[in-house]
């Protein structure tokens, strides 16, 4: 018998159950899909490193889908509160009829069941055949073969999803049985005449608060963009996101009364239509909801901008690429190294006979010496690069550097500047297909293409008088700005600085920190390129083994590598910042959308008297749109707002690897995605909200 009444009460609250099964739903097919990249990879054509990448992607992936398990754990438990909610008087009519709670219980545990199965079977269905496109975007993102593409199913990933979701639904039983054995029977029979207490708020006091919530705000925007260039450490942050979150909830706190009163003073709006109407259920709503709206609005906010700084870090990156990587190979060597230096670690290290010897041959001598075939290798070409101990960045900020202190304090000042002659470095352009640079015999060129770096140098460098001595010689830079320049290969624009000087110049041997050799591998087809790559990969050459072993240290960057690591990095950043924003949407949805539907319900016989005093069912819908719209639209708002000073900041964080200027397409992605899932939450909600106060 209780089989047969949980069925046809499933049947017949399948209204209800639509945002809960909506939100089942989409969970399942979401943590499937993001879960079941072990089995996809299994079809990729990737290389060693690449398969090490999605490996460790996979493993990251396991770990946010517990955070992830947790958020929908507490939203079913969410929703399942208020399916009981609206349930109160039926249950008390079981209760009237000698049903005992044990009994209730039962029958919310078999409605929770049927609901589970089918959204858990729905839910993978989706997921399985949604994760092949997943497949196909981790192929592109890779940029791995597919060419032996076949439908994946991942018999873990069900296991997983079934488990988690079977851990969620034991936890909500639970929560189902210890709600019902405390409820009253008068309780359960009156709950449909019970509002939630509505705080009427001082207006002026409302104001008040909201400007200082306002002000708030906007003191932390100006901390985050203005003066971001202080905040380094991770105490810097806290303050304004503590002043984010204290305004957030400021703002909502005092929104519905500064609202209201404001409106009032205009008349002609106040007294149109059902406004006055709209505008009451607005402000009661918001009264008893601030610290839910607030926490809605943080997440709204958080998906924005994971969203649109994650995509947009990817095509800032893709772009720079093409840029940064023109040869298949760059290594340095340690020039003129003394009996006794400081390494990597900053501890002083004794020198053998062998390493001070080598350190004054070009690497190309060394890498002969040590029984490479440079004919593995074309297009050569060697250079040196000088320091002097006394020609620091601070130094050649010249009268600037103590305003520039106090703006960047975090800056290391000390370094010594790299110094390359005009004809080495233009071997090096000829070879990168860059700009090539001429000078007289006075003057210098100050190379810098890391956007932070370039502001600060161009405020040395704009008025002209930014003299240096270099090598005994005062030289002037012949421009009042950096010019655009690199010699490293690297994942994005990072020269922080480096200084051509003509080859009059005085350099000497002493002088000279590091070789530099640039080249192309002697193939010609992906396969060959990647034979002659391992010769140069730490972890697969034994020619650069021995010589790390000997004290010589080569160390370089490749093309294969450079563009390898810096897809898996971008990828694995933007698979969780889907994976999360997406969960956070959904939860901002729900909560809003369960909300909304349970005041409807609540306030039924507010929309009763609407048309008993003349209002068609026209002017009662728009007036339930419009609370709806705004419910929704308040912490939307507000949350853009915050995404746009939270990406800014976001971007002067990556500077050098994200650029503003590839914002736009990350912002439309993120304007679909929020769109498509807030939208359909909105939609729901206010058909469900509309058949719920037609119900007589």
């Amino acid at each position: 018998m209780l089989f047969k009444l949980s069925f046809k009460n499933m049947k017949k609250s399948i209204k209800d159950y639509s945002i809960y099964f909506l939100t089942l739903v989409l969970g399942v097919a979401i943590f499937y899909m993001f879960n079941s990249l072990d089995s996809q990879q299994a079809m990729l054509e990737v290389s060693k490193s690449t398969h090490e990448m999605i490996t460790l992607l996979i493993s990251m992936l396991g770990f946010v889908s517990v955070f992830v398990a947790v958020v929908l754990g507490l939203l079913i438990v969410y929703a399942n509160n208020f399916l009981i909610n609206r349930r109160k008087k039926e249950f008390g009519i079981y209760m009237t009829l000698g049903m005992g709670k044990r009994q209730i219980s039962k029958i919310i545990l078999l409605e929770t069941i049927f609901v589970g199965m089918i959204s858990l079977i729905v839910g993978l269905a989706i997921g399985i055949f949604a994760s092949q496109f997943m497949s196909v975007l981790v192929a592109k993102l890779f940029e791995a073969d597919m060419s032996d593409f076949k439908f994946v199913f991942s018999r873990d990933a069900c296991i997983k999803t079934c488990i988690y979701f079977a851990v969620m639904y034991f936890a909500v039983m639970i929560f189902n049985t210890i709600t019902v054995s405390r409820y009253k029977l008068i309780n359960l029979l009156n709950a449909t005449k019970k509002n939630e207490t509505v705080k009427i708020r001082n207006p002026f006091l409302a104001i008040l608060i909201f400007i200082v919530g306002a002000s708030v705000l906007g003191y932390a925007y100006y901390i985050v963009t203005v003066r971001s260039n202080t905040l380094r450490a991770e105490k810097d942050l806290i303050k304004p996101i503590l002043m984010g979150i204290v305004g957030t909830v400021a703002v909502f706190w005092s929104l519905s009364s500064f609202i209201l009163t404001t409106i009032k003073k205009i008349k002609n709006v106040y007294l149109k239509d059902t406004n006055m109407f709209v505008l009451r259920q607005i402000n009661n709503k918001i009264n008893t909801t601030v610290v839910s709206m607030s926490v809605i609005c943080i997440m709204l906010f958080m998906t924005i901008t994971i969203l649109s700084s994650s995509l947009s870090l990817r095509n800032s990156m893709q772009k720079d690429l093409l840029e940064m990587t023109p040869v298949d190979l760059n290594l340095e060597k340690m020039a003129n190294i003394p009996e006794v230096y400081k390494n990597t670690y900053g501890k002083e290290v004794q020198s053998t006979k062998e390493q001070r010897e080598d350190s004054k041959l070009l690497i190309s001598e060394t890498l002969k010496n040590n029984g490479l075939d440079m004919s593995v290798l074309k297009d050569i070409v060697e250079v040196s690069l000088y320091i002097q101990e006394d020609l620091t960045l601070e130094k050649f900020l010249g009268d600037k550097f103590e305003e520039i202190d106090k703006e960047y304090p975090f800056l290391i000042y000390s370094n010594a500047e790299e110094i390359v002659k005009l004809s080495d470095y233009n071997k090096i352009a000829r070879a990168y297909g860059i700009e090539e640079y001429s000078l007289n015999d006075d003057e210098y060129i100050m190379l810098c293409d890391f956007d932070n770096q370039v502001g600060i140098r161009n405020r040395a460098l704009a008025d002209g008088n930014n003299n240096l001595e270099i090598a005994g010689k005062t030289y002037r830079s012949k421009y009042n700005e950096c010019k655009k320049g690199f010699i490293e290969m690297n994942v994005s624009h990072s020269n922080t600085g480096i200084l051509i000087v003509p080859d009059s110049c005085n350099l000497t041997e002493k002088m000279k920190e590091k070789y530099f050799l640039v080249a192309n591998y002697n193939a010609i087809t992906d396969e060959e390129k990647e034979e002659i790559e391992k010769i140069f990969i730490e972890s697969d050459s034994t020619l650069i083994q021995n010589l790390n072993n000997n004290g010589i240290g080569i160390y370089g960057m490749t093309k294969i590598s450079i563009i390898e690591s810096s897809l898996g990095l971008t990828t694995i950043i933007i698979f969780i910042a889907i994976y999360l924003g997406i969960i956070f949407l959904i939860a901002s949805s729900v909560i809003l959308a369960l909300k909304q539907l349970t005041d409807s319900s609540d306030n039924k016989q507010r929309y009763t008297i609407l048309r008993k005093i003349g209002c068609d069912e026209k002017m009662i819908n728009k007036a339930l749109f419009r609370q709806i719209g705004i419910f929704f639209g308040m912490p939307l708002i507000l949350a853009i707002i915050h995404s746009i000073f939270g990406i800014q900041f976001a971007l002067n964080m990556l500077s050098g690897i994200a650029k503003a200027n590839e914002l736009l397409p990350s912002i439309i992605v993120t304007v679909i995605v929020i769109g498509i899932i807030y939208g359909s939450y909105f939609i729901a909600t206010y058909i469900g909200s509309k058949n719920i106060i037609k119900e007589e």
